[in-house]
């Protein structure tokens, strides 16, 4: 062993077993992590297990080491080519697991949400769904004649990580883990609903946020539908110039409807602005106005898009948080043609995953035959759409769903519909009286909560901080039902606006009196 790495286990035993709650010796902690690199798991390689010091581990490609403590951890991959992660904390594992899910096209290790589960005492785990990330945004080319990695990538790699990881800390700690939760967002709010539908004895309790469930039709209606809006005529695109001025016209419209004006639209579905009426006159063009096939193109974005017989593919965006940092700027207009996240994620998807034709033409899409060509070819691998939780339901598992009014990748219309749908089910059976009746039953086992003014999962003008594991785990081990979480905005490392999160169908109310910016001063009531 060399020299230095001699140093580093010192540092690293200096830091840990001072304060390890096992009882271990140096020795004893260096073998048991070791051992791991000789487990037998099913159609696995362990490739490594090894000890990290406190504070000195750093995610690949980066240059930071994360303020962590010290763990062990096991790389290892399953057949084909599912790459996965589990780190096991060496001091004060709080007797949890915690899988983390991905974003966009996947393809890495979630290390900064692992070290987040880590630093709250969890045994954590992740995965590259089985392949490796392209510095493009969303590049699919992966999957091209890969159905194999197509349905790792949909619903497999997250279910045998969590089937190891759970295998590895039963190895490692000799006891099984008492909670085994999920915790995602975008793609990780997929995988969340994925594991609720399709395997639902894996968690007690999943986080899915901002979920793009509906794979195959939110990338047609959503990341396509939203392109072509911009991109099949050209002098249809918005210039991100525009955007101040467009996020300011709805502000003006609708921000007091809720009886306060602060930047954010509490429910935008009450929004009424027309896009008209912030028309350039004549021939004129500047940044203040938007011409007539811009109109337009912000029209078709909020309206979504519908089949022949008219039936609604995937909805819109909705009003609110257009000009926010991050918001369409980066996903709806990009800086120029061509550059947006929607138009690279549409278009890859499609291109690879469906017709792998890399001469494949966005504009030629038919949202009616491409459609079902697209659902018959990967629904059945992407698509966690299927609104029977019942066995989730009978295993004890809670869902928590939360949504971003704002989020300008994934409609936010998208997890109401998921919700209504479940609703809708539990509304059907025998035992169940009323619609009000259904929407209860469904809320012992699932939650959502939409948060007004933000954005894809984080920011937005809205507070955009919230502990939802806390109240996931209280619900779980404690039979405590979250009825609101308390979101935070911080700005400067410090908290400028505090609202109270509802469990929908309630929204947040200003009571009248005390600050607009503390969460105390509102409740939650369901609108007439």
């Amino acid at each position: 062993m060399r020299q230095d790495n001699y140093w580093l286990l010192g540092a690293f035993f200096c830091a840990v077993i001072s304060s390890s709650t096992l009882g271990q010796s140096r020795a004893d902690v260096l073998e048991q992590c070791a051992k791991l690199a000789d487990l037998d798991l099913l159609d696995t390689t362990v490739s490594a297990a090894s000890l990290e010091p406190a504070d000195q581990f750093v995610p690949p490609g980066e240059e930071v080491a994360l303020e962590l403590p010290g763990f062990c951890r096991l790389e290892g991959v399953v057949s084909p080519a599912i790459g996965f992660e589990v780190w096991l904390p060496i001091a004060d594992w709080n007797g949890k697991l915690q899988l983390v899910g991905n974003g966009g096209m996947a393809g890495e290790i979630s290390y900064r949400a692992m070290g987040r589960a880590l630093v709250r005492g969890y045994a954590t785990a992740s995965t590259d769904t089985g392949h490796k990330a392209s510095p493009v945004p969303f590049d699919a080319s992966w999957a091209s004649g890969r159905m194999d990695l197509i349905e790792d990538f949909g619903h497999r790699a997250l279910h045998v990580t969590t089937e190891r990881a759970k295998s590895v800390v039963r190895a490692y700690y000799a006891e099984a883990p008492q909670y085994s939760y999920y915790v995602g967002c975008s793609k990780g709010g997929q995988q969340g609903l994925m594991e609720a539908q399709r395997y639902p004895g894996d968690f007690d309790g999943i986080i899915a946020g901002n979920p793009a469930n509906d794979w195959t039709r939110f990338y047609a209606g959503g990341h396509l539908w939203y392109s072509l809006a911009m991109l099949e005529d050209e002098e249809s695109w918005i210039p991100p110039a525009k955007l101040q001025a467009l996020g300011e016209a709805v502000n003006n419209a609708c921000d007091a409807d809720d009886g306060i004006r602060d930047g954010i639209l509490m429910n935008p579905l009450a929004c009424d602005f027309q896009p008209a009426s912030l028309s350039c006159e004549g021939d004129s063009d500047s940044n203040t106005c938007l011409t007539p096939k811009q109109v337009r193109a912000v029209e078709r974005i909020w309206s979504g898009v519908r089949n022949a017989r008219g039936e609604l593919i995937y909805p819109g965006l909705v009003p609110g948080g257009e000009a926010a940092p991050g918001g369409w700027s980066t996903w709806v207009t990009g800086v120029a043609p061509y550059q947006s996240l929607h138009w690279r994620g549409g278009e890859g998807f499609f291109r690879w995953f469906v017709f792998d034709d890399a001469d494949w033409d966005f504009r030629s899409f038919d949202f009616d035959s491409d459609l079902d060509l697209a659902i018959e070819t990967v629904g059945s691998a992407v698509d966690a759409n299927d609104p029977d939780l019942s066995t989730f339901r009978d295993h004890g598992g809670k869902l928590l769903v939360y949504h971003g009014w704002s989020d300008p990748d994934i409609s936010p219309l998208a997890s109401i519909d998921y919700f209504s749908r479940v609703v809708d089910l539990a509304a059907s059976r025998a035992d169940v009286a009323s619609r009000e009746q259904a929407e209860s039953v469904t809320k012992d086992y699932f939650r959502l909560f939409m948060v007004p003014g933000m954005g894809h999962c984080a920011g937005g003008p809205g507070p955009d901080r919230f502990d939802a594991l806390t109240a996931l785990e209280d619900w779980v081990e404690n039979d405590m039902p979250p009825d609101s979480i308390i979101a935070r905005k911080i700005e400067g490392g410090q908290v400028t606006r505090s609202r109270p999160l509802c469990a929908y169908p309630a929204f947040a109310r200003y009571n009248g009196s005390g600050s607009t910016d503390e969460a105390a001063n509102f409740y939650c009531a369901v609108p007439e």
